[in-house]
């Protein structure tokens, strides 16, 4: 098959596990905020922008006028303590196909720049351009992020169909539907069932077996 013109990326739960970098700074900041432990982290706000996380843990307790406190202590915990997140498997073997081959690819994310900066830099990441929460007035789901990437990677609208869009999340799948592109599921999250009932015209369990499905075909 021919390749995509494209490849966008969704960063946590596709190139890296950051479960345990997210956890441990919500943790420490709603600690330190109000000297309590946190609730569980709820899966239905995976992928989800980290001010509407902060609403939900704020209005646990009460405290939801807080939430922007929150949230901005969260991301400096997040810089002061970075835990540097596991890479999955296949992304660099992606990545080195993609740049052999000349193909635009890059990450939009709805984690802050300043964590995805960092863990790039950590894990010595081949990407190219890399969009984070405040580079849009929308996160995800709202179309945006995929949009504004795919823009600044040189694509028009019309390119849109032919470009794949590698998300774990039901919200950053929406996205890339809405935006007209071709969501690629990945099982690190949620079912291959719950993905596709979402929009993944495909799911793989991670990056390496859409790698591997790419180079078979």
């Amino acid at each position: 098959m021919q390749l995509p013109k494209g490849f966008l990326f969704d960063f946590d739960g596709v190139v890296v596990n950051s479960f345990e970098s997210h956890g441990a700074a919500w943790s420490s900041a709603f600690k330190e905020l109000f000297n309590q432990e946190i609730a569980p982290f709820p899966k239905s706000h995976a992928g989800k922008s980290p001010m509407i996380i902060a609403a939900y843990f704020c209005s646990v307790i009460g405290e939801e006028k807080r939430t922007e406190e929150l949230y901005v202590l969260k991301d400096k915990h997040l810089d002061i303590h970075f835990k540097v997140p596991k890479l999955l498997p296949g992304v660099r073997e992606f990545t080195a196909l993609l740049t052999k081959e000349k193909i635009p690819y890059g990450i939009a994310s709805n984690a802050t720049k300043q964590f995805l900066k960092n863990s790039v830099h950590h894990l010595e990441l081949n990407f190219p351009i890399v969009f984070g929460v405040q580079d849009y007035i929308k996160p995800k789901p709202a179309p945006e992020a995929y949009i504004t990437l795919a823009s600044a990677l040189g694509f028009h609208q019309n390119d849109f169909k032919d470009i794949w869009v590698f998300e774990d999340s039901l919200t950053g799948t929406r996205a890339a539907k809405l935006a007209g592109m071709v969501p690629i599921g990945i099982t690190t999250q949620f079912s291959e069932e719950e993905l596709k009932e979402a929009g993944s015209v495909l799911a793989f369990p991670t990056l390496l077996e859409a790698y591997e499905y790419l180079l078979e075909d």
